[in-house]
This record gives C-alpha cells, structure tokens and sequence, in this order.
C-alpha cells in the first residue's frame, strides 16, 4: 500500500479521498489555487502545495503543476478525484513517465471512453444495446439536422466529451436545431475544448439508471449494482438512490453484466460507471462510461456496506478486489441529496457568497449504513465563488427500505440551515416529499412535470415565522436591556404600554406588523397580523427563540444577518428584512428597462442588434458562466437600445446588460 498520495481535486471529494486515507493511515498531499488558500480540504491534508490562480485552467487543470507537487512532496500515486483531470488520458501518462501511480484506469481505457461517439462504436462491437443515433466524425450542421430529421424529433445534442449536464440540447422540432446546435458547440468547446457533438434519439419519460463497476489488475471485475439518478434539472442530477425503484433481479443481472462487459471491451481498471438511459418498460441503452469515481457513490457504498474510495487505493496499488461478485449483497436502501448554492426559482442559476452560517443534521459513519451522512469541502465563513461548481455539501441518508430512507432524508434537510448564497435545500424537500417521487414514479421529466408542486409561486410568510423573527428581536432587546430604565430597549413605561411597528419586507411584498409591548403587571406582548391579535410571550434562547400564545408553543432558529432575519422553522426557510421607513422615504422604486448579470460571467454571444424591436422571452445575450450558458432574454415587448458589452467581456454580478424600452 502507498504511504502517501496526492488529491489532484478540491472540495467534497478531496476531503472525501483524505478521511480514507487517514483510516488506512496513508499520508496526504492536497493541492490549492489562489481561492482555496484556507479551504477546508487543504486543512485537513498533512501537505498542501499552491497550484496557481482561481481559474481552473490556472491550477487544478494544469497537469504540469501537479504532478510537480507529487514529486516535490514524494507522493507515490495521485488520486485525481472527479471532474478536473480525473478523465484526461494525457495526465494519465505523464504521471506513469514520472513513475507516479495515477489511481484511475489505464490511459488506453480513458481514451476509448472519453469520446461518447467513440465509446458507442466499441459498445456496439461488444453487445451492449445503444441508442439510436449519429455518433461519427461530420460536424457539418447541415448534414446533422439531416441525421436528426432521419431519427426522428424529440432528440438531444450532446457534446461527445461532455459530461455533468454541459453541451446537451434537447431538440423538440426540426425548426429549433440550428439554434440549438450553435448553444451545444459553444458550451461543448467552453467546458471540455472539443465542440464535436453527436446526436440521438431522446427518448421520452426516460430513466438514468447506471451501474457501478470495478476491476483490478489481475482480471477480476465486478458490479455494484445500480443507482437511480433520473431526477435532474438541467440534465444535471439532484437525488441519487439505490436500489432503483421497481428494479427487478433479472434486469438489474442484464444491467449489470452489460456494464461488466463494457468495462472489460477496454481493458478497465478501478472504479467506473456505466450509465444507461432505460425506458419505463425497462428496455435500456447504452449512454456513456465515466472513466472515474462519481459524485453519487456514497448510495452505493451505503448499501453494500464496502468504502469505494479504499477499494481504488488498494486497487491501484495492485492489489485484488476484496470480494467476488456472489459476495455482495444490496442492504437497504441509500438517498443522496446535492446541496447546492443555487436559486431554484431563478432557472437554478448559481448562487455565489459567504457561507455566514451553516449547520448540518447530526451524522456518523459514513459507510457502514449510518442513518445520516454528510459529506461536504466546505465550512462556515467559507467562500462559494464562480470559479467551482457550487455544490455545499451531499447529504446521504439509509433506511431499510425506501420510505423509511425517504422519511430520514425529508429530516435530514429540514435540519440542514444555511445563510448566505440561495440554496436548493427547500427545493430538495419538496422533491423528497412530493407524490410522484415517493411512488418510485421516476423520470428524468419528472421535475418539469411536478413544477408546481416543486417551484412553486412565493407566499406570504407564515404567522409562525413572523412571530419568531420579531421574538429573535424582542430576545435581543431584553439581553441588551439596562439596569437604567433611561437607556432600556424594552418598551417600559412608568404607566401604560408602548406599541412598535415592526416593518417587514420579503419576497411577495413588505408589511406592517403593530407590537404592543406588555405594561409593568403583564408578561405578554400582542401582535396583530392578518387582522388578528395575537398574545405571545418569548423565551430567550439565543438564536432559537421560544413563542408560546394561547394555542401553541413553538420554536425555531433566527440567524441575523444585520437587518435580515433567516427564519428556520419546521423545515421552512423564511427571509425576512426589518425596514426604517425614514430611512427609505423619497427613494425611487425602481429602474426601468434594467436587465442584469444573474451572476458573474462572460458574455459569448449577443442576439440581437440596438434599435432591433423584440417580442417578450426573445433572447438579447448569452453569457457563460460556471462552464455553463445563460440566456438573457427580453422581459416584455419593445426595442432593445443599447448592448453595454461585447462578446468576450467578463460581467460582474448584477452588473446591467442592455438597456431596454417596453412598449407602452
């Protein structure tokens, strides 16, 4: 076994490689860029070695500063994590010339899996059933429309290096394929430096069913059975699980030594996933093989009991794999939910900002089937910045069955608070909770088609949160009260009672809550909201204050960020912001024809030229942001009068794009 390795990654998944390493008692090395200088995955490694700038391409892309730390600090292998390298053939071998063990699969394995027109070729040689579809060499856009129209509409354009959801179209009718086309390219060549696209049947209701493998280096190879990731948005997954729902034992054997048989056309080594599109009568293809780790194999590990990340080391250190396939058996039933810093209801926008609070359910063990496990690169005070991908942490959960794992999961979230960036945890929730889902009802449309029930229009805050953001301040007032009655915040008065306006604004509007202090014989205050009185009285607790009125007792968790109150209650997140309506008189209640940044980027293309008259939703400017593209579109009809940037500038969050004029 190795006595010290190198984690070519960041994040969740290098704080993830180093807690096995630690268990095996393996020294590790972590590299860094200019933004992760006090990243939580540099504080736990024994070394860590700067890398260079925030950008990607700067640090954790540069093969050549790697492996130049894995040598300077006497690493014996790298393990390269997912995304970044993990997939790149030539970092592969340049670490094999250094004498560096690359914990992965053979080069030789990562090129044949690395173009998916490339992969599909060889899959259909070895048997494993494919898509219908073009996958070869002629980028000409006509002649891929052409290719389209045989197959048939719907179909998806993917880019044939891609993965994570980046450089994929969906294509409903023929009229939109040049359109999508171009945004596919553009995205493609963004985030893997190739635009090569292919183009195949989309097959409706579909689900995202993939097959954990693993191989060592004397021939043996095995499946970990599967994983359910159909629910996505953005063809990026939300909720993992396994077993998949409704998996019968004789599909999941056809699935799984299909995946087997994929691995071995390659000549595999270590962890890999073979993904498979399968349609809701069970009939499946052949989509892609990730030549690495995936982010969502902590279900997998959760119910088999064994540590994937052990099982790479050992491998790669030329070992045998600890099991043979009639040895593993599927224990239950795991969930994985990605947090994100993202904004749900804004299109799942990116979120980025200061983590000031964070707080995760308790947890234990984090493969030996523990109720709750959380596994996260960051911590409170830290960074979520445009350079990464934005995810806060994965929150897995085992249950002996589904519900049950259901039911801890729907917990596990309602406990997760944190402020700062958006988050999707309310989203997940939903999710977690929704009918259809919980039915095992599962495609990868299915959030496109609960979207009600999943993004939901915004609501007044409840009776319970407004109360508890006005007891976190009342609490306030009482722990800075003075033995001076002249310098008291309490209301007090030598005769009678005072009432306060407390001024709210949140998302649906601002409103005005009157509070009546109570007199020098009286413990309640009263509140009047919606028309009604309410007596309550407080409980100071610091930032989980008790409000107990005549029918109920409750309590929550009020995080103050200056005059903006997060309210945390029964799972419910509730923004609330006090307002000085001095302070706000006279100010202009809006700016017209303003269409900003939805967060930092770069602009890649501009659609429509100054004096060109638009309808409602007809896309102005594309920027690029976090590998991804986003479209900024017209809000309403009228003329678009001035583009403030050109093609290649890079735009700060917020910053205004166009100026634009509404009609009427």
């Amino acid at each position: 076994m190795f006595s010290k390795i190198l984690i070519a990654n960041r994040g969740e998944i290098a704080c993830r490689v180093i807690t096995t390493a630690r268990r095996l008692g393996i020294k590790t090395v972590a590299v860094y860029s200019d933004a992760d200088r006090d990243a939580k995955h540099v504080a736990m490694a024994d070394e860590a070695v700067h890398i260079g700038g925030a950008a990607p391409k700067d640090s954790y892309l540069r093969a050549d500063a790697v492996i130049a730390a894995a040598k300077a600090t006497g690493a014996q292998a790298v393990h390269p994590g997912y995304g970044f390298l993990s997939e790149n053939e030539d970092f592969a071998q340049a670490l094999a010339r250094e004498g560096i063990v690359f914990i992965g699969p053979p080069a030789s394995a990562i090129a044949a899996m690395g173009s998916k027109s490339a992969a599909k070729a060889l899959m259909e040689k070895a048997g494993v059933p494919l898509t219908p579809g073009y996958h070869g060499d002629n980028q000409d856009p006509a002649f891929l429309k052409a290719e389209a129209d045989k197959i048939g509409y719907p179909v998806i354009i993917k880019a044939a290096a891609g993965g994570g959801g980046k450089g994929m179209r969906v294509v409903n009718e023929a009229v939109y394929f040049a359109d999508a086309l171009a945004s596919c390219k553009r995205e493609a060549i963004n985030a893997f430096g190739d635009d090569k696209v292919l183009v195949e049947k989309y097959v409706t209701r579909p689900r995202h069913i993939e097959i954990q493998v693993f191989a060592d280096t004397q021939g043996n190879a095995v499946y970990c059975f599967e994983r359910d990731c159909s629910l996505q948005r953005r063809h990026q997954k939300v909720l993992e699980e396994a077993p998949a729902p409704g998996m019968t034992p004789e599909r999941r054997a056809a699935m799984g030594e299909a995946a087997v048989a994929a691995a071995m056309a390659v000549g595999y080594v270590g962890a890999g996933t073979v993904e498979f599109i399968a349609d809701q009568q069970g009939t499946f293809y052949f989509m892609e093989m990730n030549t690495r780790l995936q982010v969502e194999h902590p279900v997998t590990e959760m119910v088999i009991g064994h540590d994937l990340v052990e099982w790479q080391l050992r491998v790669a250190a030329g070992e045998p794999l600890p099991v043979r396939q009639e040895q593993l058996r599927i224990t239950g039933h795991a969930i994985e939910a990605r947090v994100y810093a993202e904004h749900p209801e804004g299109g799942f926008l990116p979120s980025t900002g200061t983590l000031t609070h964070l707080h995760f359910p308790a947890h234990s063990s984090f493969t030996r089937n523990s109720a709750v496990r959380v596994d996260s690169g960051v911590r409170s005070g830290d960074t979520i910045t445009p350079f990464y991908d934005p995810m806060i942490a994965k929150l897995i959960v085992w249950g002996e069955d589904r519900a049950q794992a259901l039911a801890r999961l729907a917990a596990a979230l309602d406990a997760t608070h944190i402020v700062g960036p958006k988050t999707n945890v309310a989203f997940l929730a939903r999710c977690v909770r929704n009918a259809a889902f919980a039915s095992g009802a599962v495609h990868t449309g299915l959030i496109e088609q609960e979207r009600a029930e999943l993004l939901p229009a915004a609501t007044a805050p409840s009776r319970r949160a407004v109360l508890l953001a006005i007891a976190k301040r009342l609490a306030e007032e009482v722990v800075l009260d003075s033995h001076d009655p002249w310098n008291a915040r309490t209301g007090f008065r030598i005769a009678g009672s005072t009432t306060r306006n407390f001024v709210f604004e949140h998302e649906t509007g601002t409103f005005t809550v009157p509070v009546r202090y109570p007199s020098a014989d009286e413990r309640s205050y009263s509140a009047l909201i919606g028309g009604e009185s309410i007596a309550f009285e407080i409980s100071p607790k610091g930032s989980a204050p008790v409000v107990s009125t005549a029918t109920e007792r409750f309590g929550g968790e009020v995080i103050a960020r200056g005059e903006e109150l997060h309210v945390f209650e029964h799972g419910t997140l509730t923004v609330l912001t006090l307002v000085d309506p001095l302070a706000h008189a006279g100010e202009d209640a809006g700016e017209g024809g303003r269409l900003t940044a939805p967060m930092p980027g770069k602009i890649v293309a501009v659609l429509a030229q100054p004096g060109t008259a638009v309808q409602k939703g007809a896309p102005l400017v594309v920027m690029e942001a976090m590998k991804m593209e986003h479209t900024i579109t017209a809000p309403a009809a009228g003329v678009l009068e001035e583009v403030l940037y050109a093609v290649g500038d890079q735009v700060n969050d917020g910053a205004q794009l166009v100026r634009f004029a509404a009609k009427g």
